[in-house]
């Protein structure tokens, strides 16, 4: 199995950087295929705890080929902010690659996702405001500027003029604002050029004969399957695909290459932004199970908001690890809920006209949808040390089982606390 997809099954959060961290210490190549910096992945390890945005997760490990792969936004800024993180904390510099195919984040996405979600207000989409949406919006309609073009002075003044026209009429008539001008950019784009040669080149040869020679690549998704802008809860996705279907698109391998798919689900659920969320709890209940969750509680990684609590929806998890086309799961934090005496799980949802479903809805069905629960045993009692799975509480196994049961994919890891020793393989 040479060729690995790590993928959330839900919202996102669901552990994807630990286990990323902790599978690419086995890889030659880790490699980021979706996304940009509007998601962070955070990691623990010997030099500290760090939240990656835009690198891949295998930087900390001297051995392995980190590629931003031509599916991703490359925000040059959150990137160059990152390395120096990195050598700041005492990381050996990483080897890393971007594909030339890789496209850009400009300023000015970044200013038209606040003005947007400024404009919206209470009916916005949760927006990072990291230039995710105009990014993709510009990249299908044509209008993206490719990190090869920073090379070329006369295209790339071409293209950003092209790319302004439109931009800039929206600007000063629905937003109010000064419009932007190519030459404002280029000198920016210049300097940002400099800094990115060294890393640039052709990854997707670099990958084909990586994978010909039978080198281990691990590709690193972002965010869940139920962010996915086809599959997930429209509109409030991501507006790249998260599905390991588009993990080697992404990363720039043919279709038939990956053999694994792993996906990290999360004993319970959490999730940062708007929209329906089934199983979702409030007040103390979810502030309990939000401080005790991960290593600093459920905040995100790049916003610090609080996530969204609930409990472990068994219909949204199976229909997100078939979209996945998992086959394995990862369980992670099992250890959080090590403080109650019976813990709920979702097994069903009853719809608006009463009908009960265990198929995952769309959208509309969603808001009006109620969690059908049912509780489990609790362990009451700390597992963050046990080492085998035959040494677990004899409920922690049950739960285990039952997780496994719920979606139908075999569990083949659980995490029991935020560092990378804190694994048990069944």
């Amino acid at each position: 199995m040479t060729v690995t997809a790590i993928v959330g099954a839900n919202w996102g959060d669901e552990g994807k950087g630990k286990m990323t961290d902790v599978l690419a210490e086995k890889s030659a190549y880790v490699v980021r295929f979706q996304g940009g910096s509007n998601a962070g992945h955070t990691i623990i390890n010997e030099y500290g705890k760090f939240a990656l945005h835009m690198l891949p997760s295998g930087v900390f490990y001297p051995s392995v080929t980190n590629i931003i792969g031509p599916g991703t936004a490359l925000d040059i800024g959150v990137l160059k902010r990152e390395l120096q993180m990195l050598a700041e904390r005492g990381v050996p510099e990483p080897k890393l690659y971007i594909s030339e195919r890789a496209q850009v984040v400009l300023p000015v996405h970044r200013l038209f996702d606040e003005l947007e979600e400024e404009r919206l207000g209470a009916r916005g989409f949760g927006s990072t405001k990291q230039g995710i949406a105009p990014f993709y919006a510009d990249k299908y309609a044509k209008l993206g500027i490719q990190v090869s073009d920073l090379f070329d002075h006369d295209r790339l003044q071409i293209r950003l003029e092209q790319s302004l026209v439109s931009k800039n009429i929206l600007l000063e008539h629905l937003y109010g604002k000064q419009p932007v001008q190519a030459v404002d950019l280029m000198a920016e784009l210049a300097r940002e050029a400099e800094y990115l040669l060294p890393f640039v080149t052709n990854t997707t040869v670099l990958l084909q004969e990586a994978n010909d020679n039978g080198d281990t690549i691990l590709l690193e998704g972002q965010l869940g399957a139920l962010r996915d802008p086809d599959h997930g809860i429209y509109p409030y996705s991501t507006s790249s695909s998260t599905l390991a279907g588009y993990a080697p698109i992404g990363a720039g391998l043919s279709a038939s290459s990956i053999s694994n798919v792993i996906a990290v689900v999360k004993a319970y659920s959490s999730c940062v932004g708007a929209g329906p969320f089934v199983s979702e709890i409030t007040g103390n209940e979810a502030e309990e199970l939000r401080k005790r969750g991960g290593d600093a509680g459920e905040y995100g990684a790049l916003t610090g908001r609080p996530r969204r609590m609930g409990w472990f929806d068994g219909i949204a998890t199976r229909y997100g690890c078939l979209m996945q086309g998992a086959t394995e799961v990862v369980l992670t934090n099992l250890d959080v809920l090590g403080y109650l005496d019976e813990i709920p799980v979702c097994t069903a949802y009853e719809l608006e006209d009463g009908t009960i479903t265990d198929k995952f809805p769309m959208t509309n069905k969603l808001y009006a949808a109620k969690p059908i629960l049912t509780s489990l045993p609790g362990w009451q009692c700390d597992i963050s040390q046990v080492k085998r799975f035959e040494d677990l509480p004899e409920q922690a196994r049950g739960y285990v089982d039952f997780v496994e049961s719920a979606i139908g994919v075999k569990v083949t890891t659980v995490s029991v606390g935020p560092r990378r020793e804190q694994v048990i393989v069944r």
